[in-house]
């Protein structure tokens, strides 16, 4: 299926095409397509070589990964992010399996087709760069977070990003299960469990996905938030180079 005239503007907008040619464009409507994909469905195995890069317009996927009988939740991506870009460019096996959270739209290129309009089109081959280098900013972060900071930190240092993400006031919701959260947070579902009542004594009142945060500046003074770990940027309608970028712009000098 080809993309109709009327999506082929709203691609030309996408971070990583936003500088393509036309001729780019033109050769990436002929052989992508957009596919509505049903929740719970697996669009890339790990291990295994992927025929297309994806890009999600609307939804959510999971990205996780597993070691003997065990896995992990890695990230959750909103829109506009790309996934098993590296991969694609290498055209080697993805490390991670991904699936869909919601009912999700996808933009799915053949990975031979942008492997050449990588080659061909300087204006994309840069937005790669940026894209996969803005992918490493985000797995530092992510990794200083693990090593650096007790479970209790790290979960205070999550509540205050998604609270500046979602507006700033008193009340937040929880943007994924607690299961998938203690995983992406590098915890036990009980871990978790203990360190939200743990946070009772800096305000923190929890009821299902509803978070309320009463003591903002004890909250805060638990968490010691670092501009160089923590990025509070929205994460959905831009890719990981647009939120490295937004994080930086925003960090105190």
């Amino acid at each position: 299926m080809s993309i109709k005239p009327i999506d082929l503007s709203r691609i030309g907008d996408l971070p990583l095409l936003a500088a393509a040619s036309q001729q780019s464009l033109s050769l990436i409507a002929q052989g992508a397509f957009l596919q509505w994909t049903p929740k719970g469905a697996e669009l890339v195995a790990e291990g295994e070589v992927n025929d297309f890069l994806y890009i999600l317009l609307e939804g959510s996927i999971e990205l996780e990964g597993t070691w003997g009988d065990r896995d992990s939740t890695l990230a959750v991506l909103q829109p506009l992010s790309s996934f098993v870009l590296a991969s694609i460019v290498l055209e080697a096996p993805a490390l991670m399996t991904a699936r869909t959270l919601s009912r999700s739209q996808l933009l799915m290129i053949p990975g031979e087709l942008f492997r050449r309009v990588i080659r061909e089109d300087q204006g994309v081959a840069q937005a790669v760069i940026e894209e996969l280098s803005g992918c490493y900013s985000g797995l530092v972060r992510t990794i200083k977070s693990h090593k650096l900071r007790a479970p209790l930190v790290r979960l205070a240092n999550y509540l205050l990003v998604q609270q500046r993400r979602q507006g700033g006031g008193g009340v937040l919701r929880l943007p994924v299960q607690k299961r998938m959260l203690a995983s992406l947070l590098g915890m036990t579902p009980e871990n978790l469990s203990r360190s939200f009542a743990a946070l009772a004594d800096y305000g923190v009142k929890v009821d299902g996905p509803l978070v309320t945060i009463t003591r903002p500046a004890a909250l805060t003074r638990l968490a010691r938030p670092d501009p160089l770990i923590d990025n509070p940027s929205p994460v959905a309608m831009m890719g990981q180079a647009g939120r490295e970028r937004a994080a930086h712009a925003e960090a105190p000098n």
